[in-house]
């Protein structure tokens, strides 16, 4: 009996750890992932590119950013299990870098979910890998209208602190209104770690690892100008170099290449 009290309490307990796990909430369902198993190129059924440095509309990607990206093996591949995007310091176009900026766009786009991303983000001065979401149909508008969700931003001039925020046409950058959180991860760049967004209809939460850090709810009264993220957004995977943001110490040229490794994406509704 004591051996049967002992097996409940281990049943009790395993059902309370999954509970507490963001994928595993309750009538929650994986309803799409890649857990890069398949050394070679990204799976082209759930992949595409931005490619190029974003002229002749946003040169820079609208950031003064200083790579040119690409789909070449170089820049992006996958190998020993993992998601490698790759910035190198060798000039393309008019820009001295390349690297690799992946969008599910058409083949993984959703509306609310929780979106996990296991990531280990590159080193050095210069450096600006992000993990985030834009709108697939822009029914508001262009940027900033329909909006943009960072799920994860580091910027290598800033070790360690991890970026999570919300920009819409009322708040953004642009006018230092953001939907900012921040947490200070100091082995980001060495370790593996899971970000995650909870995207539900008036609430955006952060994670890092099951850790909750930031939340945005949507302000009474605010329309599209303040809360677009009713509609379809699409994740986008990449390490852009140097930018208003990631440049603005400079880039050191000695470091070069730098990666993002991912590990898995995973998607639940």
């Amino acid at each position: 009996m004591k051996k049967m009290h002992t097996l409940i309490l281990v049943w009790i307990a395993m059902g309370l750890i999954l509970a507490s796990c963001g994928g595993a909430e309750s009538g929650r369902k994986l309803v799409w992932a890649d857990e890069f198993d398949k050394d070679g190129a990204p799976d082209s059924t759930r992949w595409g590119y931005d490619m190029g440095d974003g002229c002749p509309n946003v040169c820079g990607w609208g950031n003064n950013e200083a790579q040119y990206y690409t789909s070449n093996s170089k820049n992006v591949r996958i190998e020993n299990g993992m998601l490698v995007i790759e910035a190198h310091h060798d000039s393309l176009g008019t820009k001295a870098y390349t690297s690799t900026r992946m969008v599910s766009k058409g083949k993984g786009d959703w509306l609310y979910g929780r979106i996990e991303v296991k990531a280990r983000v590159p080193k050095g001065r210069g450096t600006w890998p992000a993990i985030w979401m834009l709108s697939t149909d822009w029914s508001y508008g262009g940027w900033p209208e329909s909006g943009e969700i960072d799920i994860m931003e580091h910027v290598g001039h800033d070790p360690g602190v991890i970026h999570g925020t919300l920009h819409s046409q009322k708040y953004n950058h642009i006018k230092q209104t953001q939907k900012e959180g921040k947490i200070t991860i100091p082995d980001s760049q060495d370790a593996f770690h899971v970000y995650a967004v909870d995207w539900k209809e008036d609430k955006v939460d952060f994670y890092v690892d099951e850790q909750l850090y930031h939340t945005v709810t949507r302000v009474p009264g605010d329309d599209f100008n303040g809360w677009p993220f009713d509609k379809r957004f699409h994740l986008i995977l990449n390490v852009a170099v140097g930018g208003n943001w990631g440049g603005q110490q400079g880039i050191d040229e000695s470091i070069w290449p730098q990666r993002m490794e991912v590990d898995y994406v995973r998607v639940y509704q």
